[in-house]
C-alpha cells in the first residue's frame, strides 16, 4: 500500500476528491499522532475518519465495535475496495474465528474489527500482545458512559486492554450522538491523551420529521406506504410481537417484507438482514435490536410504529434513513401506550445486573428522564427539528421548513381512516396519489439509462455475493446517467468510483453507457452542475 498521501487514499480506494466536514481535521490529528474525539451524525462518514489513516500508518488498526452488522457490511466493502480487513466476533464458528487470528498473526489484514468481549479473551490477547498495533479506533463510544443511552459493561474494559499493550496506540473514539456528559465520561474513561475534538453538528438536512397521532396506527401506515412505494424503508415496533402482527399484515397484504428482533434465532436474523440488505425485500419490520450499524445508504423512509425510550435512540434509528445524502423521510407514529410500554421496559430492565443498586438507581433515573423528553418531542407545537438538536445542545432555526409542524402538518390533524379500505390484492400495486413519495427518490437525468445500471449493478453483487451498494450506491449511478462517463479518465471523475473499483467493475459500466449514448446520444448535464459528496 505505501501511500503517503490522505487524498491519494481517498481517491484510489474511496472514490471521492473531497473531504466531508469534520473528516480532513481528524484525520490530520491521527496522522500527527494525536488521539481524537469524533462526534459525527449517521451518515456523515465516520468511518473514513478511521479508515484512512488506518491505510497509511505502519501498523494494524483494531476498530472495536459492538455491531455484527456494522463490521460485515464495511469488511466486504474494504475488501470490494482492494483492502485487506476482517472481523472477529460471536457470528464466526470457532474454526472461522481461529483462521482468521491467525491470518491476523501472519500480518494479512491492515484492517481489524474486533468485538469488545473478545479484548480481554486469552486467544485475542495473545494475537494483540504480539502484534504492530498502531490504531485503536473505537466506534459507538457512547457505550463506554452510563450517561449514555446504550451502556455497556464491556466497553470498561477497552482502556485496560489498551493500558496492556507493550506500547500505547493513537486512539480514536467515534459516535453520533454524545450529550455534555457522555463526552466527559468517554474522555475521562478512556484516558484520552489531549484529543482533537471535532463535533460537525446533529443536523441532518436530508431528513423531514413527522409525528403522527391516528387513531387507526395500520391506517396511517399504509398510508405511508403508498406514498414511497417500491423504495426501501424500515419499521421499527416496541416489541417483538408487534413486529410479528404489523410483519403478518403487510405480508399478508402481499408485499415483500423481512422481519428482525430477538426472539428469532441467529439464523432466521441473518437471513433477513441480508433479504433486507441485498434488495431481495424492500421492508423490514423490526424491534430496535435491527439496525446500529445498518450501511444501507438507500433507505429513503423511517417509520416508528411506536415512539422509542429516548431523543437518542430515536436520533439514531430514524438516522437510517438517507445515508446517501438524498432527502428521506422519518414518521413517528405516537400512541398514549407507547409511554407505558417503555416505562415499565425502563422499570424491568436487567441488562446492567453487573451495577450495584445504588448504580443502577442512577442508570434508572436518566432512563426515566430521557423518556419524558421523548415525550415533550411528540407533543411540541414548534419545529421537530429544533427540538431534536436543542435537546442535543445546538441552536437552530425558529423553524426548518421540512418537518411536520413546520410544514402545517401538526399530529392532530391526522384523520382516522379504516383498513378495509385496502384489499389485500390492491394494497401492493397502490401508487403514490401525489409526487410527495417520488421527490425523496434520487434525482437521475436518464432515468431509463439509471434503471439498466441499476440493473447490471445488482446482478453483479448477486453473482459476488455482495450487497448491491458495495459495488457503487444509488447516488454513484446517479451521477453516472446524468454525466454519461464513457472513459477511465471520465469514470474516474464520478463520486463513489476509485481505481480498484473501476479495475473490477467500470469497464463493464462503462460499455453500459456507451451503448446508451450510441443508441439516444449524448444526452449529459452541464459538468458544472456536479456536486461532489463524500459519504462513508
Amino acid at each position: 500500500m505505501n501511500m503517503t498521501d490522505k487524498y491519494e487514499v481517498l481517491r484510489t480506494y474511496f472514490g471521492y476528491d473531497a473531504f466531508r466536514d469534520g473528516q480532513e481535521a481528524l484525520i490530520d490529528a491521527l496522522l500527527a499522532g494525536q488521539d481524537v474525539f469524533g462526534i459525527m451524525p449517521t451518515g456523515a462518514g465516520k468511518s473514513l475518519c478511521y479508515q484512512i489513516p488506518a491505510l497509511m500508518f505502519s501498523g494494524i488498526t483494531l476498530v472495536i465495535s459492538p455491531l455484527i452488522s456494522l463490521m460485515k457490511d464495511q469488511v466486504a466493502a474494504l475488501n470490494q475496495a482492494g483492502i485487506y480487513a476482517a472481523y472477529l466476533n460471536s457470528s464466526l464458528t470457532q474454526g472461522q474465528y481461529f483462521k482468521a487470528l491467525d491470518f491476523a498473526k501472519k500480518g494479512k489484514y491492515k484492517i481489524i474489527y474486533v468485538a469488545p468481549e473478545r479484548l480481554m479473551t486469552e486467544s485475542f490477547l495473545d494475537f494483540a500482545l504480539h502484534a504492530d498495533i498502531s490504531f485503536v479506533s473505537v466506534d459507538e463510544v457512547h457505550c463506554v458512559s452510563q450517561w449514555g443511552q446504550d451502556f455497556r459493561p464491556s466497553y470498561l474494559k477497552i482502556v485496560e486492554f489498551i493500558e496492556g499493550l507493550p506500547q500505547r496506540p493513537i486512539v480514536g473514539a467515534f459516535t453520533a450522538t454524545a450529550t455534555k456528559e457522555v463526552k466527559n465520561d468517554v474522555m475521562r474513561i478512556l484516558k484520552l491523551r489531549d484529543p482533537r475534538l471535532v463535533t460537525t453538528g446533529f443536523d441532518r438536512k436530508n431528513l423531514s420529521f413527522f409525528v403522527r397521532k391516528p387513531r387507526d396506527k395500520n391506517a396511517e401506515l399504509y398510508r405511508i406506504l403508498r406514498e414511497h412505494y417500491d423504495e426501501s424503508g424500515i419499521i421499527y415496533c416496541i416489541t417483538r410481537k408487534l413486529v410479528e402482527e404489523v410483519y403478518e399484515l403487510l405480508s399478508g397484504h402481499g408485499m415483500e417484507v423481512s422481519k428482525y428482533h430477538a426472539g428469532m434465532s441467529d439464523e432466521e436474523r441473518q437471513r433477513s438482514q441480508e433479504e433486507f440488505t441485498y434488495d431481495r425485500t424492500r421492508l423490514m419490520v423490526a424491534t430496535n435490536a435491527f439496525g446500529m450499524g445498518i450501511d444501507k445508504p438507500d433507505v429513503r423512509f423511517v417509520i416508528h410504529y411506536n415512539m422509542p425510550k429516548n431523543m437518542e435512540s430515536y436520533y439514531q434509528e430514524a438516522g437510517r434513513a438517507g445515508r446517501d445524502g438524498e432527502k428521506a423521510a422519518c414518521y413517528l407514529l405516537y400512541g398514549p401506550k407507547d409511554v407505558h410500554i417503555n416505562r415499565f421496559f425502563i422499570e424491568n430492565n436487567r441488562e446492567n445486573e453487573e451495577l450495584d443498586a445504588a448504580e443502577l438507581e442512577t442508570v434508572l433515573e436518566k432512563d426515566r428522564e430521557r423518556l419524558k423528553q421523548m415525550t415533550f418531542y411528540c407533543h411540541t407545537k414548534y419545529c421537530y427539528r429544533r427540538f431534536m438538536l436543542n435537546y442535543f445542545g445546538e441552536k437552530a432555526e425558529r423553524f426548518c421548513g421540512s418537518c411536520g409542524n413546520c410544514l402545517g402538518q401538526t399530529a392532530s390533524a391526522v384523520e382516522p381512516e379504516r383498513t378495509d379500505r385496502y384489499p389485500a390484492a390492491a394494497v401492493p400495486a397502490l401508487r403514490p396519489p401525489s409526487d410527495a413519495g417520488r421527490e425523496l427518490r434520487p434525482s437521475s437525468r436518464n432515468p431509463e439509462l439509471y434503471d439498466q445500471l441499476r440493473l447490471l449493478r445488482n446482478s453483479t453483487a448477486k453473482r459476488l455475493g455482495v450487497p448491491a451498494y458495495v459495488i457503487f450506491t444509488d447516488k454513484t449511478l446517479g451521477e453516472m446517467s446524468a454525466f454519461l462517463p464513457a472513459s477511465r479518465e471520465e469514470m474516474l471523475q464520478i463520486s463513489g468510483v476509485g481505481v480498484t473499483k473501476y479495475e473490477k467493475f467500470g469497464k463493464e459500466f462503462e460499455a453500459l453507457i456507451r451503448d446508451y449514448k450510441a443508441e439516444h446520444g449524448d444526452r449529459r448535464r452541464p459538468p458544472q452542475a456536479k456536486a461532489r459528496i463524500t459519504f462513508d
